[in-house]
């Protein structure tokens, strides 16, 4: 059959729109890079690769923004993951039980960030918060803290909460992933006598491998991407030790109105992220890990 060349005819509104949003602003970012932009006046000057050197070797912030950002990634994608699976494991049956516990877990994901941070300053508060409370009440007093004004652990606060925030997400992923394996492996294994972790480890994993690879590409990006929540709850604080990216990206352009600078870290920002990303594909993908 052939087909009709009008029918290109209907990419031409989505790649308008991917043009617009996507492609202008990220070639915007690009040339503005080599600037020294205001972001409000229409004049400028191109200053070569100077916003690029300073970041890589003159601004301490930033390399502290991105240190946090890496610390920040690596306890989310590991917790997160874990948490998504352990819980996808016991939830797997369809049960209307288990149906209402998916259900009960997903509904974080659909609160907006901000909501998310309100609700987190309220608990992580050092006075009134209810987890120093809890502490408290249960003989573990010593352990209460400032949990965002001390910058040993601020960033990890804001970690627990971004697992605690999409988990329910990821658990979906797993649940999904686990229904795709043939039962007839499992019965098939018992029957030669493995243990619950040799299924685990030769089966479950082992196929779940797809799945995992998007969970944790995806907690990647969103930890990434986590602007909203730690802009509401931390601001960046105490004393950049909640800083990342994202958020020193918006500190440089809105706030010290030096977009050309802000736009080479967003260039730099999207070079980290892609990198990662294709490291963890590489490393994750179907068929290429080894077990």
């Amino acid at each position: 059959m052939k087909i009709p060349k009008s029918i290109y005819l209907f990419f031409i509104p989505g790649l308008a729109l991917y043009a617009l949003f996507f492609l202008f602003p990220t070639f915007s970012a690009l040339y503005y890079s080599f600037t020294d932009w205001d972001g409000i006046s229409a004049d400028y000057n191109f200053i070569g690769l100077e916003n690029y050197e300073k970041a890589a070797l003159g601004d301490s912030i930033f390399m502290k923004s991105v240190g946090n950002n890496l610390e920040f990634m690596f306890f989310v994608a590991i917790f997160q993951t874990l948490v998504a699976l352990v819980f996808a494991i016991f939830l797997a049956k369809n049960t209307k039980f288990n149906y209402f516990l998916r259900a009960l877990f997903f509904f974080p994901t659909i609160l907006s960030s901000v909501s998310v941070a309100f609700i987190w300053a309220f608990v992580y508060d050092p006075n009134l918060g209810i987890l120093n409370h809890l502490l408290t009440i249960t003989g573990l007093g010593f352990l209460t803290q400032n949990w965002l004004g001390n910058g040993d652990i601020a960033i990890y606060s804001l970690a627990f909460t971004q697992v605690w925030f999409h988990a329910g997400q990821m658990l979906i992923i797993f649940v999904a992933g686990l229904h795709a394996i043939p039962v007839d492996l499992y019965e098939a294994a018992k029957m030669e006598g493995a243990t619950r972790w040799q299924i685990f480890r030769k089966i479950t994993w082992p196929l779940l491998a797809p799945s995992a690879t998007i969970v944790i590409a995806y907690t990647t990006i969103q930890s990434f991407q986590a602007f909203d929540l730690v802009f509401a709850l931390t601001g960046g604080g105490p004393n950049y030790a909640t800083e990342i990216i994202s958020t020193y990206i918006y500190n440089v352009a809105f706030r010290n109105f030096d977009f050309g600078y802000a736009s080479a870290i967003s260039v730099i920002f999207m070079a980290i992220i892609a990198l990662i990303t294709y490291i963890q594909f590489k490393v994750l993908r179907s068929g290429r890990v080894s077990y």
